[in-house]
Protein backbone atom coordinates (compact mmCIF):
# COMPACT_ATOMS: atom_id res chain seq x y z
CA UNK A 1 0.00 0.00 0.00
CA UNK A 2 2.58 2.89 1.11
CA UNK A 3 6.67 2.45 -0.51
CA UNK A 4 9.14 3.29 1.65
CA UNK A 5 12.56 4.69 0.16
CA UNK A 6 15.70 5.87 1.78
CA UNK A 7 15.76 9.89 1.79
CA UNK A 8 17.52 12.09 -0.72
CA UNK A 9 19.28 15.25 0.43
CA UNK A 10 17.15 17.03 -2.23
CA UNK A 11 13.66 15.88 0.28
CA UNK A 12 15.16 18.23 3.23
CA UNK A 13 13.50 21.33 1.51
CA UNK A 14 10.39 19.50 1.57
CA UNK A 15 10.82 18.44 5.07
CA UNK A 16 11.36 21.82 6.00
CA UNK A 17 8.18 23.00 4.66
CA UNK A 18 6.62 20.21 6.58
CA UNK A 19 7.97 20.78 9.81
CA UNK A 20 7.39 24.99 9.69
CA UNK A 21 3.97 24.31 8.51
CA UNK A 22 3.28 22.23 11.87
CA UNK A 23 5.53 24.87 14.07
CA UNK A 24 8.23 22.88 14.42
CA UNK A 25 11.62 24.30 14.63
CA UNK A 26 13.69 22.79 10.99
CA UNK A 27 16.72 21.22 11.95
CA UNK A 28 19.95 22.28 9.86
CA UNK A 29 20.17 19.67 7.23
CA UNK A 30 23.49 19.16 8.54
CA UNK A 31 22.35 17.78 11.76
CA UNK A 32 20.37 15.21 10.51
CA UNK A 33 21.93 11.75 10.26
CA UNK A 34 24.18 11.40 7.23
CA UNK A 35 23.18 14.76 6.06
CA UNK A 36 19.32 14.04 5.91
CA UNK A 37 19.67 10.85 4.10
CA UNK A 38 19.50 8.10 7.29
CA UNK A 39 16.09 6.50 6.89
CA UNK A 40 12.59 6.41 5.12
CA UNK A 41 10.23 8.82 3.27
CA UNK A 42 6.95 6.97 2.80
CA UNK A 43 4.54 7.72 -0.10
CA UNK A 44 1.66 6.45 -1.85
CA UNK A 45 1.30 7.14 -5.57
CA UNK A 46 3.59 9.01 -5.68
CA UNK A 47 2.46 11.72 -3.07
CA UNK A 48 5.43 11.71 -0.23
CA UNK A 49 3.47 11.46 3.14
CA UNK A 50 5.57 11.27 6.21
CA UNK A 51 9.43 10.61 6.69
CA UNK A 52 11.51 9.92 9.83
CA UNK A 53 15.11 9.75 10.76
CA UNK A 54 17.46 7.45 13.10
CA UNK A 55 20.24 8.22 14.57
CA UNK A 56 22.83 5.16 15.49
CA UNK A 57 25.25 4.97 17.95
CA UNK A 58 27.63 2.47 19.40
CA UNK A 59 25.33 0.95 21.42
CA UNK A 60 22.14 -1.31 21.45
CA UNK A 61 20.01 1.77 21.42
CA UNK A 62 19.32 4.08 19.07
CA UNK A 63 17.23 7.61 18.33
CA UNK A 64 14.45 8.14 16.04
CA UNK A 65 13.74 11.52 15.31
CA UNK A 66 12.05 14.45 13.43
CA UNK A 67 8.70 12.52 12.50
CA UNK A 68 7.30 14.88 10.13
CA UNK A 69 4.39 14.37 7.80
CA UNK A 70 3.14 15.99 4.96
CA UNK A 71 0.44 18.07 5.82
CA UNK A 72 -1.45 18.33 2.57
CA UNK A 73 -2.03 14.90 2.76
CA UNK A 74 -5.56 14.03 3.87
CA UNK A 75 -6.56 11.22 2.76
CA UNK A 76 -8.31 8.78 5.08
CA UNK A 77 -5.18 6.50 5.51
CA UNK A 78 -3.24 9.17 7.12
CA UNK A 79 -2.94 7.85 10.77
CA UNK A 80 -2.15 4.51 8.70
CA UNK A 81 0.69 6.27 7.03
CA UNK A 82 2.46 7.21 10.01
CA UNK A 83 1.77 4.16 12.36
CA UNK A 84 3.72 2.19 8.71
CA UNK A 85 6.64 4.93 9.11
CA UNK A 86 6.65 4.58 13.00
CA UNK A 87 6.48 0.77 12.43
CA UNK A 88 9.49 0.62 9.63
CA UNK A 89 12.15 2.36 11.01
CA UNK A 90 11.73 0.31 14.53
CA UNK A 91 12.10 -2.85 12.00
CA UNK A 92 15.04 -1.21 10.16
CA UNK A 93 16.64 -0.41 13.55
CA UNK A 94 15.88 -4.35 15.23
CA UNK A 95 17.43 -6.00 11.93
CA UNK A 96 20.62 -3.57 12.28
CA UNK A 97 20.83 -5.23 16.05
CA UNK A 98 19.44 -2.51 17.99
CA UNK A 99 17.53 -2.95 20.93
CA UNK A 100 16.03 -0.32 22.55
CA UNK A 101 14.79 2.61 20.06
CA UNK A 102 14.44 6.19 21.73
CA UNK A 103 12.78 9.18 21.01
CA UNK A 104 11.75 12.53 22.18
CA UNK A 105 8.20 13.87 21.13
CA UNK A 106 5.89 17.05 22.46
CA UNK A 107 3.21 16.76 20.06
CA UNK A 108 0.27 14.65 21.42
CA UNK A 109 -1.17 13.24 18.26
CA UNK A 110 2.37 11.59 17.51
CA UNK A 111 3.06 10.57 21.00
CA UNK A 112 0.00 8.66 20.66
CA UNK A 113 0.72 7.22 17.43
CA UNK A 114 4.24 6.50 18.86
CA UNK A 115 2.19 4.62 21.91
CA UNK A 116 -0.15 2.67 19.29
CA UNK A 117 3.39 1.08 17.54
CA UNK A 118 4.04 -0.49 21.34
CA UNK A 119 6.27 2.36 22.44
CA UNK A 120 6.06 3.18 26.16
CA UNK A 121 6.47 6.40 27.95
CA UNK A 122 10.01 6.82 29.80
CA UNK A 123 10.19 10.39 31.57
CA UNK A 124 7.69 12.77 31.49
CA UNK A 125 7.70 16.36 32.47
CA UNK A 126 11.45 16.61 31.36
CA UNK A 127 13.95 19.47 29.99
CA UNK A 128 15.65 19.05 26.78
CA UNK A 129 19.36 21.20 27.28
CA UNK A 130 21.51 21.64 24.69
CA UNK A 131 24.41 23.21 23.96
CA UNK A 132 25.69 24.85 20.41
CA UNK A 133 28.88 24.09 19.68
Amino acid sequence: MFNARVLKEEDYLELVSWWTWWRFPSPLQELLPNNGTCRIMLSKEGINISAGFIYHTNSKMCWIEFVVSNPDYRESDRKEALLALINELGEIAKSQGYKVAYTNLKNASLINHFSDCQYVKGSVQTIEIVKIL
